[in-house]
Order: C-alpha cells, then sequence, then structure tokens
C-alpha cells in the first residue's frame, strides 16, 4: 500500500474511531458560512458543512461537474456506509450487497456513477459499480486474495464508465488493473515493482483515470521505496521520481491524481520523512511547492489530494502541530489556504480536502475539536 493510501485511511480510520464513540453536536443538519481567504476573483467562497441525518461522522470524498458528492458516513451500529448528495442537499445512503462493517465509495463520474470497495463479513475487499439508479455491481480482479484485508479496490472512474483500481493478492502484494465499461478486466505492474508482502503496484484514489484511459500511481520498490508511474491509454508504463525525494524505506514520490491534459499532481517524501507537494506535465517536466504554514517535522508537510481539468489541485498539509488545513493551487502557481469553520486546531484535528470538480469546488472533511467528521463543500 503507498504511502498516500496510508495517510489517507490514517485519517479515515481515526475519523470513524472518534465517530464512533461521540455522537454529533445537536444543531442543523447542514450550515452554509462565508469564510476564508478572498479568491482572485474578488468573491468569498462559501462553505457548507454536512451530516448524513442520524450519522455519527460524514467523510465528503468525490464530487462531480453537476455538484453531487458521494462519500463514507458512520452509523450507530458501528458501520460504515456510504451515501449520495444531490446538489439539492438530499441524501441517499447505500451499501454494497454483501457488505460486512464497511462500503467506501471513492469516485464518481459525471453521470452519477461511483466506484468503490467494501469488505464483505470476513474482511476481504471487493470492487463493486453503482450506477446512477443505484443498481450496485461487484467485482474481483482476476488473482485477488480472498483473505483479511486482501481483495480489489475500485479507485476511480472515468465518463465512459471504466474503472481503474488496485488489489492485493493472497501473499499481500499490490496490482493495478483497468476494468473496461463492459467488466473485462486488465492487471499490470509497474517495472521494478517489489514482490514482497505490502510491495508493488497501487493507484490513487478519486481522480486516477482519465476519459482517455491514462491512470497514474505509485509503486513501492524491493526496499520499500515509493516511485510515480503514469500507464498510458496503450499499457506503457513509464516512472518517475520527483526531484528531492528521498530514497529510503518508506520515502518517495506518491502521485495524487492526474487530469485531462496529462499534469499529474502528488507528493513526495524527503530523506528526513517530510512531505512537499510536486506537479509533472505531460512532457515529465516536475515543479515543486510546499503550502505556506506546512510543518518540517516527519509526517509533516505538504500532500497531494485531487487535480481538476483546469489545473487546480485541492488538497491538505499538515502544520507543526500535527493539525490538518486545506489549500487550493491555481495553476498559476498561487496558494491560497482554508480551514472549515469549527474545524479543530489539535492533532490529527482540522481540515481535509480531499476532490474538486472542474468548477473548483470542493469536498472533503473536517474534524471539529471534539473529533467528529464532517463533510463540507467549498464552493468558488
Amino acid at each position: 500500500m503507498t504511502k498516500t493510501k496510508i495517510l489517507r485511511n490514517i485519517f479515515i480510520s481515526a475519523a470513524v474511531l472518534f465517530a464512533l464513540v461521540r455522537l454529533l453536536p445537536a444543531g442543523t443538519n447542514e450550515s452554509a458560512l462565508n469564510f476564508g481567504n478572498m479568491p482572485l476573483g474578488g468573491h468569498p467562497p462559501t462553505y457548507t458543512g454536512f451530516d448524513v441525518p442520524g450519522a455519527l461522522g460524514t467523510l465528503g470524498v468525490c464530487i462531480n461537474p453537476g455538484g453531487v458528492i458521494s462519500g463514507t458516513y458512520f452509523n450507530t451500529n458501528g458501520v460504515v456506509d456510504g451515501y449520495v448528495r444531490a446538489s439539492d442537499g438530499t441524501f441517499t445512503t447505500f451499501a454494497a450487497p454483501g457488505a460486512g462493517i464497511q462500503t467506501q465509495p471513492l469516485s464518481i463520474n459525471p453521470g452519477g456513477a461511483i466506484a468503490g470497495w467494501f469488505f464483505d463479513p470476513n474482511n476481504a475487499a471487493h470492487g463493486f459499480l453503482r450506477t446512477p439508479d443505484g443498481t450496485i455491481t461487484t467485482f474481483d480482479a482476476p488473482g485477488a486474495g480472498t483473505g483479511p484485508f486482501q481483495g480489489t479496490v475500485g479507485n476511480g472512474i472515468n465518463p465512459a464508465g471504466a474503472i481503474a483500481g488496485d488489489y492485493i493478492d493472497a501473499n499481500n502484494v499490490l496490482h493495478g488493473f483497468v476494468r473496461t465499461p463492459d467488466g473485462i478486466i486488465t492487471t499490470f505492474d509497474a517495472l521494478g515493482a517489489g514482490t514482497g508482502p505490502g510491495q508493488g503496484t497501487g493507484l490513487t484514489n478519486v481522480d486516477c483515470l482519465t476519459p482517455a484511459g491514462a491512470t497514474t500511481g505509485t509503486y513501492i520498490d524491493a526496499n520499500n521505496v515509493y516511485h510515480g508511474f503514469v500507464r498510458s491509454p496503450d499499457g506503457t508504463i513509464t516512472s518517475f521520481d520527483a526531484p528531492g525525494a528521498g530514497t529510503g524505506p518508506f520515502q518517495g514520490t506518491a502521485p495524487g491524481g492526474i487530469n485531462q491534459a496529462g499534469t499529474i499532481e502528488g507528493e513526495y517524501f524527503d530523506n528526513g520523512g517530510v512531505a512537499h507537494g510536486f506537479l509533472r506535465a505531460a512532457n515529465g517536466a516536475i515543479t515543486t511547492f510546499d503550502a505556506p504554514g506546512a510543518g518540517t517535522g516527519p509526517g509533516q508537510g505538504t500532500f497531494n489530494g485531487n487535480i481538476n481539468p483546469k489545473g487546480e489541485v485541492a488538497a491538505n498539509y499538515i502544520d507543526s502541530s500535527d493539525a490538518l488545513h486545506g489549500y487550493v493551487l491555481a495553476k498559476d502557481g498561487t496558494i491560497t489556504t482554508f480551514d472549515l469553520p469549527g474545524a479543530g486546531t489539535g492533532p490529527g484535528q482540522g481540515t481535509m480536502p480531499i476532490c474538486n470538480n472542474p468548477a473548483g469546488a470542493i469536498t472533503g472533511w473536517y474534524i471539529d475539536s471534539s473529533n467528529v467528521a464532517h463533510g463540507f463543500l467549498r464552493s468558488p
């Protein structure tokens, strides 16, 4: 599993643990608030916090061009289910057939189709496709393991309904796959990917698959060093490393997503374990950056998120106190930082942007001072 996935799973797991032991504060399910830095256009963004009704915690994970959001919420039975939030704010909840403790949407396309994964009662993972009418189809990549925490994850879905993802085999090695709209699955491994437990080829979440079929992710070599890769629609895989990336175990380069122009955004970990952001153009040129206020200690710094068709990046940074904050990187390189009203300021608390759509609307979640997770929508 890539460092990117490890970090995101740490945040998700923390939100799960916090949410399951605390009820949401009393009040309305949604609140619209004006707050934050003034964007270049001169109009302040609008922030809408939201919670699935009755949830113990809500995570916004992906948003499509129409403003439809999908994500995860934690219910009173200790089960994690999926939801769809329509552009008018109404919610539809769902669980994959055969799901045990968790159903996790990860990507939503312009038509409203959702890709993700779920745990069965034995904690083996399986991929799923949910069509806009609510029909859910489950699938497994050839060679996927069937033991606990093995199996198949659908990471990203493109407008045509193709899905890119990864799977963990019976030896706990990670491999990539692409699933065509008619269900044909092609597996692949990046050259140089390790073959030991916890090594291999993994894809990014949310925006890892372009309309043309290019995909990106991270491979972990035999020395547990991370490297980026891009796989073209014809299956050609090109690996790359950001300048300044560390070469020790659990250091290196971890892409976060790819847009239609072939620009990849991501993070790299230096020799001190500090995270920094990068952009890789389609021609291979890499630019690095750091969000203002990002911490400089191990596990701190500037992390990856999502890149939209305009080339805008929405992601988070961790400060010197281990609190989370959001940022937007404009195409011209300008970085705007933001925090959700009500976000906590303690370690592991704060604002976690995950996905931005073509219009610049962002979804994610924030963790308040009581360690409860809430979804949010940031409208430009």
